[in-house]
């Protein structure tokens, strides 16, 4: 499936991601790269969450993407959780350099899965992959995790740009693929069920925020 970002404008569907994780491991760099082609050696600490924006369009539909960057610290998880509701999609982001980020995935997944949608789909993301020489965890314990959960899995380099559009676009191609399921379904059946749609997508034209 190809994919091609595109400038803001008319939108066809609205999808929610939540990036999730331990303090310290990425997560603000991998939103400020993927919606700016940024990074930042220096962030500050994110507060409840962040949210950033971007278009592109698959099979000449337009999505709107929405970014909530949730904080890694407990004393946040109260309000953090309240976002998880309307995500479709979520990155599970570990730092290969820190053994404790990755022991504590279970937690986090666990979390989302409570209280997001049964539909949401999840990526595990291994990140800092720059940092090679101070690797806690390998990639195959990384694979492990995603199959035993079923999640698909990339690791990434925030700082230098590596996999962070091939993560958001994977996420995207199969939430858009479960659309196009539901829809052909329902075509079938003359009928549209705009309900059982919107249980996966929140689809909105008007919306400008």
């Amino acid at each position: 499936m190809s994919f091609s970002y595109i400038e803001n404008k008319e939108f066809d569907y609205l999808f929610r991601y939540i990036i999730v994780g331990d303090i310290n491991v990425g997560k603000s760099c991998i939103m400020l790269q993927f919606s700016s082609n940024q990074f930042r050696e220096e962030h500050e600490l994110t507060i409840g969450v962040e949210f950033a924006i971007k278009f592109l369009e698959i099979k000449n539909k337009n999505i709107k993407i929405q970014v909530w960057d949730t904080a890694g610290e407990e004393a946040f998880q109260s309000i953090t959780k309240s976002y998880y509701r309307n995500a479709i999609g979520a990155l599970l982001v570990y730092d290969i350099t820190k053994k404790s980020s990755f022991e504590h995935l279970q937690k986090w997944l666990d979390s989302v899965k409570e209280n997001s949608s049964k539909n949401i789909k999840i990526i595990l993301i291994g990140n800092k992959i720059d940092l090679e020489d101070k690797r806690e965890v390998t990639f195959q314990e990384g694979e492990e995790f995603a199959k035993k959960n079923d999640l698909f899995f990339l690791e990434t380099s925030a700082k230098n740009f590596i996999n962070i559009n091939e993560s958001f676009n994977k996420l995207t191609e199969e939430i858009y693929q479960n659309i196009e399921v539901l829809e052909d379904e329902e075509k079938s059946k003359n009928s549209i069920k705009i309900d059982d749609i919107h249980s996966i997508v929140n689809q909105n034209k008007s919306c400008r925020c």
